[in-house]
């Protein structure tokens, strides 16, 4: 790699792709200067005009149509890969091989076995100064951030319990669209899409989960249509009269016991009628509690159970400078300014390619996760399907989450 300057790909030009994308674009605006020269590469898709289209909207030079050109590309060396789980396997582990620094979206590959083969990628990769890391993209967010530093702090105290919910509404259409996101075993629909998102938070304050029990899968819709064209995203297509079998679970809930003695409930829907993107929980510590709804992303509550009593009670808590990621993150870092989803991809993007640079880890955002993160993720997702396929027995869980 020219240490002059980062070359940067995205494979996989869907919903996420543009995020990604998004992101190393706005990377070197945020927090300063300290980077080398960024230069946006390539965007590849095997649909050459998304390619195309997903290239010239987010300044990226030029687009391909195959991820072997990226990985056989010289003057590419950061990539981000966000296509079909199925497929993380092959396209990270020959990026890797090829000397290419790798984020893989969430979760790290469609089966066990896969992730643990990419975790053995990674670790010969690293060895030769090649990193292999995971998004888990909300812990960035500005709000989950400060409330975990409540609770590692102490100033919450141990977490009790946790009751989170995290509904999206993309599949609450019956005749909308089958794609490879309704294919393949349960737990890796909904359960993998999105609860994979509120597995890591939970851990976030719990710390290591222990143990999944009373988990259920349930699947609302048990056929869809075929597309007639491409489907992108979670966007609606053309579809034929021909329906095919949903693989997967639309609906999943389990509860958590936590090493340190907490408990947790926790619920996951892509079928939530009026509910976009809806990320919600609450923790409830020894010493107060605090809760977080991602549709108002520049807030939380804290209760702190030393307030007076006659003062005690929930406060809600503008976000601003003086909290993680908000100062230099923003174009306007002001208290009370709108910040998202879309930012935390910003964040990540630029923790990445710090670390990517040899930037001092304390002159630095926090890490992204390593693979091995990426693997206990799966392994938890898969504990739950277990606990279901049992009628909800508990099902013990050994590798802990190491970075949050």
């Amino acid at each position: 790699m020219n240490h002059n300057s980062i070359g940067v790909a995205v494979i996989g030009a869907g919903m996420a792709g543009k995020a990604h994308a998004a992101g190393y674009r706005a990377a070197t605006a945020v927090y300063g200067p300290g980077l080398p020269d960024v230069r946006l590469v390539s965007v590849a898709d095997a649909h050459a005009p998304l390619a195309v289209e997903t290239a010239r909207r987010f300044g990226f030079a030029r687009h391909d149509t195959s991820w072997e050109a990226i990985a056989a590309a010289d003057d590419i060396d950061v990539v981000s890969v966000v296509v079909a789980n199925a497929l993380h396997r092959p396209v990270v582990e020959a990026l890797l091989a090829a000397g290419k620094h790798v984020l893989c979206e969430k979760p790290l590959a469609a089966g066990l076995d896969d992730a643990r083969a990419m975790v053995g990628a990674a670790g010969s990769a690293q060895a030769r100064g090649v990193f292999g890391r995971i998004g888990l993209t909300y812990l960035r967010s500005p709000g989950i951030a400060l409330l975990g530093d409540l609770v590692r702090s102490g100033r919450l105290g141990r977490l009790v319990n946790f009751d989170g919910a995290y509904w999206t509404d993309y599949a609450c259409d019956p005749d909308g669209p089958i794609s490879w996101r309704f294919k393949g075993p349960a737990g890796s629909g909904a359960l993998a899409d999105v609860g994979s998102h509120l597995t890591y938070i939970a851990e976030l304050f719990g710390g290591r989960i222990a143990t999944v029990r009373g988990a259920t899968l349930h699947t609302a819709f048990g056929t869809r249509p075929t597309p007639l064209g491409r489907v992108v995203g979670h966007e609606h297509a053309a579809v034929s009269d021909r329906r095919e079998t949903v693989e997967n679970d639309d609906v999943a809930g389990f509860f958590v016991d936590f090493e340190n003695g907490g408990t947790g409930a926790l619920q996951v829907s892509r079928v939530a009628a009026g509910h976009p993107n809806t990320l919600k929980f609450e923790v409830f510590c020894e010493r107060g509690s605090a809760s977080f709804d991602f549709r108002r992303p520049g807030q939380v509550e804290v209760v702190l159970a030393d307030d007076d009593h006659d003062l005690a009670g929930p406060r809600t808590i503008t976000l601003g400078p003086e909290h993680p990621y908000w100062r230099g993150g923003l174009a306007m870092d002001a208290p009370g300014v709108g910040v998202g989803q879309n930012d935390g991809f910003v964040f990540q993007a630029r923790a990445f390619l710090e670390e990517v640079a040899g930037l001092p880890a304390d002159e630095s955002l926090p890490r992204n996760a390593d693979f091995a993160d990426g693997l206990h993720n799966m392994e938890l997702i898969d504990a739950v399907a277990r606990s279901a396929a049992r009628g909800g027995a508990p099902v013990d869980l050994i590798a802990p989450l190491t970075h949050i």
